[in-house]
């Protein structure tokens, strides 16, 4: 059996960590070059960086930051966010990080996903999915619509569907962020966790709502997740890394430690 993976999660702002609830009203937190760094020394597995407003600014990716992170930690991070080709893409894997998230850019641009997998393997190419629960519908028969440009723009198209046809064109995991639990801490999207897990063959990270210790296991054992990221409850000091991994463990959750 792999190792789950606990994965904090910084979304960034301006050079500064932000974080929001249902994609509003955020708030600075700090630095995330210091927080990466923080967050390596407490045992994450992996770190993710969203530029969260890339994509709806139409600017491109903070450079800067990946190239200051990679100098800093040494465990696998990816970056996402303004990233719409594959020389992006090249651009940010040589800046340091292992691995690239696609979201708006793969919804415009599906291609984007086999061009960015045959270049650099499937091994570095993240899809992120932003997912509204909508109902079922005709359009969207799986309840969960695809929303992009940071929670901005709903896109017609069904979560399950986008995410058998990212697997078919060569995306190595998904990040699958529910917005409406997003900052709320009252724990991860279940339902739409355990759809997406047992209807692909790639990694799912489950993202969003993360509130305490039985979330997290959860989401792990019973939506069977193969990651889960964290924000809220690690960045205002509710657990450590350290102490989400020990309970974890205790548990019967395989986890990678280091004690």
């Amino acid at each position: 059996m792999l190792s789950k993976r606990i994965i904090p999660c910084l979304d960034v702002r301006d050079g500064k960590t932000t974080k929001g609830i249902k994609f509003k009203e955020n708030v600075d937190i700090g630095d995330p070059v210091e927080m990466a760094r923080f967050y390596y020394e407490e045992g994450a597995d992996e770190i993710v960086f969203y530029d969260i407003t890339a994509s709806s600014e139409h600017r491109d990716i903070m450079i800067d930051v990946v190239r200051r992170v990679a100098e800093e930690i040494f465990i696998p991070f990816s970056v996402g966010g303004g990233i719409r080709t594959v020389e992006d893409m090249r651009a940010v894997l040589l800046a340091g990080a292992e691995k690239v998230s696609v979201n708006t850019a793969a919804v415009k641009n599906p291609e984007i996903i086999s061009d960015g997998a045959e270049a650099f393997g499937n091994q570095c190419i993240v899809l992120g999915m932003d997912v509204k629960k909508v109902g079922p519908s005709a359009k969207i028969p799986s309840g969960y619509e695809i929303v992009i440009h940071g929670g901005r723009t709903y896109t017609g198209m069904d979560a399950l569907a986008w995410a058998k046809k990212a697997e078919a064109l060569g995306a190595g995991e998904i990040c699958l962020n529910s917005i409406d639990a997003d900052g709320t801490q009252e724990g991860y999207e279940l339902a739409l966790t355990s759809l997406i897990s047992e209807n692909v063959d790639i990694p799912v990270i489950a993202s969003g709502g993360a509130g305490n210790i039985d979330h997290i296991y959860d989401v792990l054992r019973h939506a069977r997740a193969d990651a889960a990221l964290v924000a809220s409850i690690v960045h205002y000091g509710t657990y450590t890394i350290r102490q989400i991994k020990h309970e974890l463990s205790s548990r019967g959750i395989k986890v990678r430690t280091t004690w």
